[in-house]
């Protein structure tokens, strides 16, 4: 008397292939984040800001971000703008609130008259809170 087969068949072979589905999704997302974020990279101004200990910016919600780069071109932001455009911005500014604060970025290669000018510049526009940004305190030596 049988009660079971007597033919045994054989467990599927495992799948030898790699399933690439979830490196494809992978790549992809971190396509879709590099394509986000490169322009964004490449937009920034590059200066070599003074080294010095101080306060950091100030927290005031109302202000005017500038730089002054190494060949003395100007940027409000990110847009680089001549001195008639920041005058006029830095009025319309002052008009709208007139403690406005500028957080001034200056490469530390540019020449102290064209920091002053700017200044001058922008006090003639009604902006009087103008605060230096620097890169932090200067790293001290190791001792020997």
């Amino acid at each position: 008397m049988a009660f079971g087969r007597l033919e045994r068949t054989r467990p599927p072979q495992p799948m030898a292939d790699i399933n690439m589905t979830p490196l494809i999704d992978v790549m992809l997302v971190l396509l879709v984040i590099f394509m986000i974020t490169a322009p964004l990279m490449a937009s920034s101004l590059k200066l070599d800001l003074p080294k010095a200990e101080g306060a950091s910016p100030g927290d005031n919600p109302v202000f005017l971000s500038v730089a002054v780069s190494l060949d003395g071109q100007l940027h409000l932001g990110d847009e680089q703008v001549n001195d008639a455009q920041l005058t006029l911005r830095a009025r319309q500014a002052s008009q709208q609130d007139p403690n406005t604060e500028v957080q001034l970025r200056a490469d530390e290669k540019v020449p102290y008259g064209r920091v002053a000018e700017l200044i001058g510049l922008l006090q003639d526009a009604g902006l009087s809170h103008i605060g230096f940004i620097t890169a932090g305190p200067p790293a001290k030596p190791a001792a020997p």
